[in-house]
């Protein structure tokens, strides 16, 4: 079945009413005229408008009409059937011809709608020269006049009709864009906040946890024979516990580190060496590299957490009797190095991927954080020659985040995932 019409809307449903009542009308006329003038075929003329406005209502009541132009086009040939007789009996019926065009060409395919308008054009023409006895151009003028104007005006609404629905898909498209775009934004987002999360979890709690879990096996060591260093042992597990309980409060209220309120970055590395040093065997020792450089404060949130996560590196797994912590500036860089005398490690080594069990987080995090700054981060160590990390954040905002990076910094970046 062919759908030959858009559904209907209120507008669509107005101008239908006002074309059956344009039949009714021109119908009525041409009954009351034959009577009301008393012609020869007065009776037959108002069976005849009776018997179009029966077959003509038919149309409407019928809904297959509606969804089938073949069933459309029998109908509009019965209608034109009975309406060809009527103009046989009466000149005035003529006029039907005009609401006619518009029902032909609505439910008829374009060309045998414009053949059909031309035949009723025609035929109405003819019927009005042969009911006068005589043919003239004036005569012409009407019908085929009212045949283009319902043309223009069919093939107009039409024409509106589609740019009208190309304009309503085009706005579903974009309202169905717009939300595929805001759930995209969406999920970028969580997975950024994810993403900010594990780093602030790493760097901060995970590594406070894991400094009191070294502590109190130190304790544990010097139990019972070494009472007064256990007790040295576990009061330095609870003011690591105090430490992380406090990042835990302010990292959940979005503020900045405990370490930074109301010092600087060299004075939060300088306390930050000395605390691992005083809970770890372990020298640690800070020292600034020239006059220290002024950065903003995500910057030596920055530095500073990766100072903290390379440190725990290296308690952890460096075995190291000496670390150094260095800030500087070179060229428009502020360089971050942390260098240790430990086992080392050979990078290329590294598991593909961290592991929930036994760690691995720390130098994936540590570049993510690097690079989310248009920073760089690398790497240099070996097997029994200790480890250098290097941090460089430009001091003026990058174009794009992580430019600058040369290949070397690259490869070594792709490494520090896997750490």
């Amino acid at each position: 079945m062919n759908t030959i019409a858009p559904a209907p809307t209120p507008t669509t449903r107005a101008l239908s009413w006002c074309l059956h009542l344009l039949v009714v009308g021109l119908l009525a006329l041409a009954a009351v005229r034959a009577v009301a003038d008393g012609r020869p075929h007065a009776v037959p003329t108002l069976a005849g408008a009776a018997g179009c406005a029966v077959v003509y209502a038919a149309g409407p009541l019928l809904p297959r009409i509606h969804g089938d132009r073949r069933a459309a086009a029998w109908w509009l040939a019965a209608v034109g059937a009975a309406w060809l007789v009527l103009l046989v009996l009466s000149a005035d019926g003529v006029w039907v011809a005009f609401p006619l065009y518009f029902l032909q060409l609505h439910l008829l395919p374009r060309r045998a709608g414009l053949a059909a308008v031309a035949a009723t054009a025609g035929a109405a023409i003819a019927a009005f020269a042969a009911h006068q006895g005589a043919f003239g151009a004036a005569m012409a003028i009407g019908p085929a006049l009212g045949a283009a104007v319902a043309v223009a005006v069919v093939w107009g609404y039409q024409a509106l009709y589609r740019e009208s629905e190309r304009r309503r898909q085009l706005i579903e498209e974009l309202t169905a864009t717009r939300a595929d775009l805001a759930e995209a934004q969406h999920t970028a987002g969580v997975l950024a906040e994810r993403e900010r999360l594990a780093r602030e979890i790493h760097d901060t709690l995970a590594q406070g946890l894991s400094s009191i879990q070294l502590l109190l096996r130190a304790a544990e060591r010097t139990l019972p024979d070494g009472a007064d260093s256990a007790a040295r042992h576990v009061g330095q597990a609870r003011q690591a516990a105090v430490d992380s309980l406090a990042e835990a409060r302010r990292f959940v209220a979005a503020l900045a580190p405990p370490a930074l309120e109301g010092s600087t970055l060299p004075d939060a590395l300088e306390r930050l060496c000395a605390t691992t040093g005083t809970r770890h065997r372990l020298t640690a020792r800070f020292r600034p590299v020239g006059a220290p450089p002024a950065l903003p404060t995500a910057h030596e949130v920055a530095l500073l957490r990766i100072a903290q996560s390379a440190l725990a590196n290296t308690v952890r797994h460096a075995g190291a009797t000496a670390v150094e912590v260095t800030l500087g500036r070179r060229d428009d860089e502020a360089v971050l190095t942390v260098v240790d005398d430990g086992a080392g490690f050979d990078p290329g080594g590294l598991p593909a991927a961290p592991d929930p069990e036994t760690g691995g987080f720390g130098l994936a995090a540590m570049h993510a954080r690097i690079r989310a700054l248009g920073g760089t981060l690398t790497v240099d160590s070996a097997p029994g020659h200790g480890t250098t990390l290097t941090a460089r954040l430009p001091l003026t905002r990058p174009r794009t985040a992580g430019a600058g990076m040369t290949s070397t910094e690259t490869t070594s970046a792709e490494t520090e995932a896997h750490r």
